[in-house]
């Protein structure tokens, strides 16, 4: 029997359509909270100080010494530290900015936001990550900046990547929302760059609730920072204040800062965690059934992720059912599955711009057959052994045979 005091992360919800009662649902995600955290959100509550405050510029100064000592700032989401970055790097109205259609809508919005335009390009089929040759090709006189994503955690190459602003004097705002503990060539993302953007959300592989911060270059672009995520404001020492550009709301609080404080002294245990239940997902998946794995580790490769997914993609050219009726079968057997990201130029929004089906092939075939199956840090290996069950109890029988075709 289960103890009324398990952690947080131990509890589990019964799945309402499984076939048994007992059948613990597992999600695709799931925070790992512990007590001495969930005791320090208490503290704040108690102190009387829950908005922006001390826990914040701690948690600003310890993300910082991560960072090798760049200057970071808190916001309230990764959506909010883009556009402020944007912002800080002087893009707006005329301008292009060059990003990937695979990725979380928030990444095009932001461009958006600022009055610029976000031009799509397509994807690399292996890494699912933005194809830099296509980066290259699509740079134009109104060309400001390039926002890479780093798909699942998976590093975008940071070395040709910056050879191709360099030489083009573009800004890079690294949309590094899912990367916390990602490395190119040993080096942690958000230690070297030009402004990197990470997300907090809840999950995240750490986590704040909600939020996010920006890694920036210079301690004046840290101030401009602050102004804008708090309506422009700066405050003068004899209590008078002034406001010299539009700002906006997005300060994160104490509150979300002391789960942050909490979660990041186990960063790296989560990530190795998650890496040991991405092998065994590539250990035990069937390859019979067809399905595309994300690119594996492997030795000597600059890019090293944190596995903040594990998306396989469906053979649904092979399979008589569609994404769906995967979806549905898989929860019927008490497993949850996401979708990370259909291609954002297939919205209406970005359709009214002019994007179109078949402008970006890569994109769109990832985006219409990708899943991401359950992975984080509490989950044992029989998890993952009982996704793999489910998998081959839900594709094999709607696999269609090959004679057939």
């Amino acid at each position: 029997m289960r103890s009324p005091n398990a952690r947080p992360e131990c509890r589990a919800r019964r799945c309402p359509d499984a076939p048994s009662a007992q059948m613990e649902f597992l999600p695709f995600t799931r925070p790992s909270i512990d007590e001495a955290t969930i005791a320090s959100v208490a503290d704040v509550l108690r102190s009387g100080w829950i908005t922006t405050g001390p826990k914040c510029r701690e948690l600003e100064a310890r993300l910082s010494e991560r960072f090798g000592g760049r200057p970071v700032r808190l916001a309230a989401s990764a959506t909010g530290a883009l556009e402020y970055a944007l912002r800080v790097a002087g893009v707006g109205p005329g301008d292009e900015v060059i990003t990937t259609p695979l990725s979380w809508v928030a990444t095009a919005n932001v461009v958006l936001t600022v009055g610029a335009r976000p031009v799509f390009v397509d994807v690399d089929p292996r890494t699912r990550n933005i194809d830099l040759d296509c980066v290259e090709r699509a740079i134009g006189p109104a060309t400001r900046a390039i926002i890479p994503v780093d798909l699942a955690g998976l590093p975008v190459d940071r070395d040709r990547l910056y050879d191709i602003a360099k030489r083009h004097s573009l800004r890079v705002i690294e949309d590094a929302a899912q990367s916390m503990g990602s490395r190119w060539s040993g080096r942690e993302i958000g230690s070297s760059g030009d402004l990197v953007a990470l997300s907090f959300h809840a999950n995240k592989n750490f986590t704040t609730a909600e939020g996010g911060c920006l890694v920036l270059n210079t301690e004046a672009d840290a101030r401009l920072f602050e102004k804008l995520r708090l309506q422009g404001v700066t405050r003068l020492a004899d209590g008078e204040m002034d406001v010299d550009i539009v700002g906006y709301k997005h300060n994160l609080t104490d509150v979300a800062a002391a789960i942050g404080l909490g979660q990041l002294p186990q960063l790296d245990g989560f990530n190795r965690r998650r890496a040991q239940l991405a092998a065994r997902y590539f250990e035990r998946i069937d390859p019979s059934l067809g399905l595309s794995l994300p690119p594996r580790d492997e030795p000597g490769d600059p890019a090293a992720g944190n596995w903040h997914m594990f998306q396989p993609l469906l053979p649904l050219s092979r399979l008589s059912i569609t994404r769906g009726g995967f979806i549905e079968a898989m929860k019927a057997r008490g497993i949850g599955i996401g979708v990370h990201y259909p291609a954002m130029h297939r919205f209406t929004l970005y359709r009214q711009m002019g994007w179109k089906d078949g402008d970006f092939p890569h994109a769109e075939a990832i985006g219409a057959s990708t899943v991401t199956v359950p992975l984080f840090p509490a989950m044992h290996d029989s998890d993952v052994d009982r996704v793999c069950q489910a998998l081959n109890d839900v594709l094999r029988p709607a696999l269609r045979c090959e004679a057939a075709r």
